[in-house]
């Protein structure tokens, strides 16, 4: 926590929400927020509206509990509680008690975001929106709130909206449309973002095929999305195209099993996927150990080490987001 000057103007405020829900994907661009923000409110304008009020409700609190103020600004606190404000939507109807709920999540992701970042030594990605919607989710279902009735899946394998709904799955969205205004906000803030992210989609694609899960469920996406944040997170922690391949993939089997938890599924396997790379990356110098500093021979013909100079260890940060 931190003593500051006055809050942010309202110019300044439009860009903090929209980098929130920019941030979801990782991008602290308030252009790509917007993007977002007109995606999902294409395919459900009352869950563009959730995550409208999410991506302000969630740097409010922030503000008024004085954390970091560059975070505030970079949309740290936003994206989580913009992902709240879908969820309450995606799961019970609209409501005065729905809409109560909805605000105390919200609100209540703010804290729970500062704590693991605080408190937690690894990257926590979405995990505050996961834990925050999975209570909203059980308080909700105690109160026996009425909740929405999905459309069923497809029964047909359609490859080009599997692939893009990967992309519009990450904000629960079903939607070709938005899946491509996802894919331009992405290429707006960082086109090798938007490569890992149609890379992890089509990833994710295909080994939901392979395994044979269920063609409506390849269709809409739900292979995809989870492969497709993996891929963009890892990238971020060590630029590369193996590394996020191999998050992709390991996203898309924890999908395949996650139901078996009756939990909502969410993102939760994007972030246990990295969480395994990354945990793989701290081990990885015990396999490879690196040569130990050597003096320069006498008579090297260009003054070097005919061993060569010892590489550096990898660092390794987690996404700013």
């Amino acid at each position: 926590m931190v003593t500051r000057a006055p809050g942010p103007i309202a110019t300044d405020w439009i860009k903090l929400v929209l980098r929130g829900v920019g941030q979801v994907m990782f991008q602290g661009h308030a252009v790509t927020g917007l993007l977002f923000l007109i995606g999902i409110a294409f395919a459900s304008p009352l869950m563009g509206l959730g995550a409208l009020i999410g991506a302000l409700i969630g740097p409010v609190v922030a503000w008024a509990l004085r954390y970091d103020e560059a975070d505030i600004r970079d949309g740290i606190y936003g994206f989580n509680a913009c992902l709240v404000g879908i969820a309450a939507f995606f799961f019970f109807q609209p409501g005065v008690t729905e809409f109560i709920l909805l605000v105390a999540a919200c609100a209540v992701s703010s804290p729970v975001t500062w704590a693991m970042r605080r408190f937690l030594p690894f990257p926590t990605y979405t995990t505050p929106f996961i834990v925050t919607t999975w209570v909203m989710w059980g308080i909700g279902r105690a109160i026996d709130l009425p909740t929405v009735v999905l459309p069923p899946s497809p029964n047909s394998l359609n490859m080009v909206s599997a692939i893009v709904e990967g992309l519009s799955e990450v904000f629960l969205q079903a939607s070709i449309v938005t899946g491509i205004l996802f894919y331009a906000g992405l290429a707006v803030s960082d086109w090798r973002h938007a490569t890992m992210a149609l890379m992890g989609s089509v990833v994710g694609t295909m080994v939901g095929l392979h395994h044979a899960d269920a063609p409506g469920d390849i269709t809409i996406g739900i292979f995809g999305y989870n492969a497709t944040l993996a891929a963009i997170a890892l990238y971020l922690w060590r630029p590369s195209i193996l590394i996020p391949l191999l998050g992709a993939m390991i996203s898309t089997g924890i999908t395949e099993f996650f139901p078996l938890t009756q939990l909502p599924t969410l993102t939760a396997p994007f972030v246990l996927a990295c969480w395994v790379v990354l945990a793989i990356g701290i081990l990885e110098p015990l396999f490879n150990p690196r040569p130990a500093p050597t003096s320069v021979p006498p008579g090297s013909p260009d003054g070097t080490a005919l061993s060569g100079a010892p590489l550096a260890a990898d660092p390794i940060p987690g996404p700013s987001a």
